[in-house]
């Protein structure tokens, strides 16, 4: 996990961070991820932007995979899933890593009393 923080503000405690584990962050409010977040969102590598277009690969993939992949389209569009498969699991990663840190950060600061208390 990066040191560096999402808010000017934060004075993250990254010790405690570090100890916590997964299950002790409370995601009950969190929404659920609908297709108009992954549909809206923008990929970048390394900064830098990923232009929405499609790039012709050669790629081998188990045989038990791509059987799949048609059973579930009725055999068109099985590389458009497995395509929207990659990309799911790619936004899902990155996306529940800013949550977890954001979550983190405001459970630090939410147990902070305030300066005038």
């Amino acid at each position: 996990m990066s040191k560096k923080s999402i808010s000017k503000d934060s004075h993250t405690n990254w010790e405690r961070i570090k100890k916590m584990k997964d299950e002790d962050i409370d995601l009950s409010d969190t929404p659920e991820l609908s297709e108009d977040m992954f549909s809206n969102a923008i990929l970048r590598l390394g900064g830098r932007k990923v232009p929405k277009r499609k790039v012709r690969i050669n790629i081998l993939l188990d045989a038990d995979i791509v059987a799949y992949y048609k059973t579930l389209s009725g055999g068109k569009g099985y590389q458009t899933l497995i395509n929207e498969t990659l990309k799911r699991s790619i936004f899902q990663h990155d996306l529940e890593t800013i949550m977890r840190q954001v979550i983190r950060e405001e459970l630090k600061y939410s147990a902070k009393p305030a300066p005038n208390e």
